[in-house]
């Protein structure tokens, strides 16, 4: 179970990001710089695992949120750095959750309670049918409206 944080704002910079001295994996990872509406600034380290939600390429102006480790050891430099395991590009017509979801699907922060219906989808992250319970799991959940 991941303790997720997350740090949403536009994205001013993508550069590649070396992690060897002879750069073997060039072009491989990418720092992504994001800036908020506050001004606050943080680096996210963007590797081949980062899970791109709806495989969307991000771009220098898009906004975005990305998910990281929040019990993951972090290198204290300003800006902060994170690994991003998740990126979401915003989308006004779209919400996007990533918690944990008890056995009761309540997501851990107890904001989002889920009711799966028929037509809900509930896939794996390479698009495909997921068939078990998704109770008691990290979950990404993308949805529209919501009740209160």
């Amino acid at each position: 179970m991941t303790n997720f944080n997350s740090f949403i704002g536009k994205v001013t910079s993508i550069s590649d990001f070396p992690i060897t001295q002879n750069d073997e994996h060039s072009g491989c990872y990418k720092l992504f710089t994001v800036e908020n509406e506050q001004g606050d600034v943080v680096n996210l380290v963007v590797t081949p695992c980062t899970y791109f939600f709806n495989q969307n390429v991000v771009s220098v102006r898009d906004w975005v949120t990305g998910y990281y480790d929040a019990n993951a050891p972090t290198i204290m430099i300003f800006p902060p750095q994170y690994r991003a395991l998740i990126m979401v590009q915003m989308n006004r017509f779209q919400n996007v959750k990533v918690d944990y979801f008890d056995s009761d699907l309540l997501s851990r922060d107890k904001q989002l309670q889920l009711n799966i219906g028929r037509n809900t989808q509930i896939l794996l992250s390479n698009g495909q049918p997921f068939t078990k319970n998704p109770a008691n799991r990290d979950l990404i959940v993308a949805y529209s409206y919501s009740t209160r």
